[in-house]
């Protein structure tokens, strides 16, 4: 085949005329349509072949609108940052200057918020702080996950920049 068919001229199935009559339910609901425009449209609906069938019922109607007959979506390119062997060759301030192995390590050993410390999070280092002291230590369990998911996953610095490696 030398060309995509026309999306207009898709058939549809029994799925998409039941969307469209819901959509078409909801805008009755709403009273934008009256009882016979409702079962006009309705009608037409259950008797569509075809996208293009479709798309007049909701020309004059706000959305809602039938999934299918809404514009494809343009996905967003996702930009990983450099990778910390690269980093030399990323702009200046692209990533911490602290480690996210050091903040880990210090988390698992000193459980007291030592790593949050370190990652400049002192918020978060004061509440593990406390809770780990009011707690009798049993809150040191927050500060243990803590680490092993800095350690697992990494983490950001107070000004949001990934930890190194």
């Amino acid at each position: 085949m030398a060309s995509d068919p026309d999306p207009e001229r898709l058939r549809i199935g029994t799925g998409e005329r039941e969307e469209a009559c819901r959509v078409l339910s909801d805008h009755f609901a709403e009273g934008r349509l009256t009882a016979a425009e409702y079962e006009e449209r309705v009608s037409s609906a259950l008797a569509a072949q075809t996208r293009a069938d479709v798309r007049p019922l909701f020309e004059d109607l706000p959305g809602p609108r039938p999934t299918y007959l809404l514009p494809p979506i343009e996905p967003r390119p996702h930009v990983l940052p450099a990778a910390p062997e690269t980093a030399l060759a990323a702009p200046a301030g692209e990533w911490s200057d602290r480690s996210k192995v050091v903040a880990g390590v210090l988390q698992l050993v000193v459980p007291f918020g030592v790593g949050r410390f370190y990652t400049g999070h002192t918020g978060m280092a004061v509440a593990q702080l406390l809770v780990t002291l009011f707690t009798f230590g049993v809150g040191a369990l927050w500060s243990w996950i803590d680490g092993i998911l800095l350690l697992v996953n990494g983490g950001q610095d107070r000004d949001g920049r990934p930890l190194r490696d």
